[in-house]
């Protein structure tokens, strides 16, 4: 295959058994032995929207899919990558690739699959209202407009073209602070599943 053509339907997972984000949190679930109802009581969301979650009749937005991973014990990201089974060594992640998300999340992964680095665009406004504290090291480029991220007790703005680069175990939360901002985040994580 030539690095100029599309890979299948440009989806992520298509058509490999097992793939999508719907997928990622049922095995989750079921790796931790909780039903639907255990995790709608530890992430405040509904078991029918839940279901629909899993059956991939209903797609979250990074919110929701932030309560669920926090229900489950685990992060966003690592739902994200869990629901691509496609862990390649060379991958091309194209504009309009289907993330499994609400269309309107304003969050795309930039990396497929159970990878060591982890990447993801947000776009538009986001806000600071929830707190992050990762294990491993995380890397924040501001692509468009501007973000104002709290850090180690700091507040620092970063516009156009600024890093930030924090190392894991600092507490951090960030907002866009416009609505063309576009944030791209970097982090690493362990390597395969139980790491």
């Amino acid at each position: 295959m030539s690095d100029t053509q599309p890979d299948g339907d440009g989806r992520a997972g298509s058509g490999e058994p097992g793939a999508g984000l719907g997928n990622a949190v049922r095995r989750r679930r079921r790796a931790l032995d909780l039903t639907l109802a255990a995790v709608a009581e530890r992430s405040g969301l509904s078991v029918p929207f839940l279901s629909q979650i899993e059956n991939e009749r209903a797609r979250p937005s990074m919110r929701s899919l932030q309560r669920i991973a926090d229900g489950l014990r685990t992060t966003a990201v690592e739902l994200l990558a869990a629901s691509s089974a496609a862990d390649r060594s060379v991958d091309v992640v194209r504009a309009k690739d289907d993330s499994g998300l609400a269309i309107d999340t304003g969050v795309r992964p930039l990396v497929r699959g159970s990878h060591q680095m982890h990447a993801l665009e947000f776009t538009g406004a986001h806000h600071a209202d929830r707190e992050f504290l990762h294990g491993n090291d995380e890397l924040m480029y501001v692509a468009d407009g501007a973000a104002e991220v709290e850090a180690d007790g700091r507040t620092f703005l970063l516009e156009r073209g600024d890093t930030l680069y924090l190392t894991g175990g600092v507490r951090h939360r960030w907002r866009a602070a416009g609505p063309d901002t576009r944030v791209l985040l970097v982090s690493v994580s362990g390597h395969g599943p139980g790491s």
